[in-house]
């Protein structure tokens, strides 16, 4: 069975909080007709702060999309391989021992996709697959986990490698009055994760099956609208019900296992709103408190995509792990509408000398990469972070 390992999460330094989007929101948008019920929306989602690449000025200025896409793919270059080194780290491989890289992220586009470039500059084979997703969004977290499970059940004595790297805030459109794109701007936040699954060993969740599931006609509920301005997001008002249509489908891939959805140990859930988590403890009849770890990653860093399953993850080590044995699932949410659906038990390496330490290390520091560009007006290759 393939084990997910300790994910590795980091934040950019600048934060901004949702008292201070509200005073933002209320000075940039004060004739603005609906103006009332976005601040509305925007306290009701539970974020409490979020951690954004640049100062909330800069932010707040739209150079191009041509500029904007180069920023990302230089925080990208720039911030990503750290958080890799930790995940590896922390799973006991080295990058040689990766066989497939993951790469999730709807938030900025690279051809080739930055797992071409991490191949490059890393130390991983050159038979190093690669499996870049850029179109599933919040989904894309799940989907990830997913796939590395069916590759590792593919050939068991190989490792994948899965990265989600999302700057929501490069996505950021000053011109776009709509009620669902300014509640955008009170709830997603940028961060980068990254997980190994192992084909044998490792401390963490020994995936047993997986699943997809499509809610019929609801394609245009989440999507992009691409112009030249870049991504402008589109979130339709009945997206906040989906746990209706999907809360069956979460009981259903249990059911094929012999599990009961509503009795299990552990959750890890893609939450986009404090109400998906609500209505799947009413759904599932299980207790608000076992989405705690999802909760937390809304309430300190916002909607941070397609890494917020891997953080929230994260935070059940931190927490100090589950009993061997214990049984969970994990579930990510995105356009589609699409769920991405796994379940496993939770295991523990016992011959690895460092397995307290990876369960007990603390929640990730802040952090600002050795090479920084200023990608708005230098183009130039930054070097690995260290």
């Amino acid at each position: 069975m393939a084990t997910l390992c300790r994910p590795a999460v980091s934040v950019p330094e600048h934060v901004i909080t949702m008292e201070e989007t509200l005073d933002l929101a209320r000075t940039i948008h004060a004739d603005h007709p609906q103006l009332p019920l976005a601040l509305r929306l925007m306290e009701n989602t539970g974020v409490r702060k979020r951690h954004i690449l640049r100062p909330i000025e800069e932010t707040l200025k739209h150079p191009g999309f041509e500029q904007r896409n180069s920023v990302y793919e230089a925080e990208a270059k720039a911030r990503v391989p750290a958080v890799i080194r930790r995940a590896l780290e922390d799973a006991e491989l080295r990058a040689s021992d990766i066989d497939v890289i993951i790469y999730v992220s709807c938030t900025g586009f690279m051809m080739p996709s930055l797992t071409a470039w991490l191949i490059n500059t890393m130390d991983f084979r050159s038979d190093t697959r690669q499996v870049p997703i850029a179109q599933l969004g919040c989904a894309a977290g799940g989907a990830a986990i997913n796939r590395a499970h069916d590759f590792c059940s593919a050939y068991p004595d190989a490792n994948a490698l899965i990265v989600a790297c999302e700057f929501c805030s490069l996505c950021y459109q000053p011109t776009d009055l709509g009620v669902g794109n300014l509640l955008s701007n009170g709830l997603f936040g940028d961060g980068i994760a990254a997980a190994v699954m192992r084909g044998k060993g490792g401390t963490g969740v020994e995936l047993e099956r997986n699943g997809s599931y499509l809610v019929p006609e609801t394609v245009d509920w989440i999507a992009y609208d691409v112009r030249d301005t870049g991504f402008h997001f589109k979130l339709d008002k009945r997206v906040p019900g989906t746990m209706e249509p999907l809360a069956p489908a979460l009981k259903e891939l249990a059911g094929q296992h012999g599990w009961d959805a509503s009795d299990l140990d552990f959750y890890i859930i893609h939450a986009g709103g404090p109400r998906i988590l609500d209505d799947l403890s009413t759904y599932l009849g299980v207790a608000p408190e076992a989405f705690r770890f999802s909760r937390a990653t809304l309430t300190e860093y916002g909607n941070i995509a397609s890494a917020v399953v891997l953080d929230a993850l994260r935070r059940l080590f931190d927490e100090g792990g589950t009993p061997d044995s214990a049984r969970g699932l994990l579930a990510g949410f995105g356009p589609g509408i699409t769920a991405e659906m796994s379940l496993g038990r939770w295991t523990t390496s016992g011959s690895s000398p460092t397995a307290a330490r990876i369960s007990s290390r603390g929640a990730p520091v802040t952090v600002t990469p050795n090479a920084f560009i200023d990608a708005y007006t230098n183009t130039e290759e930054p070097d690995r972070a260290g």
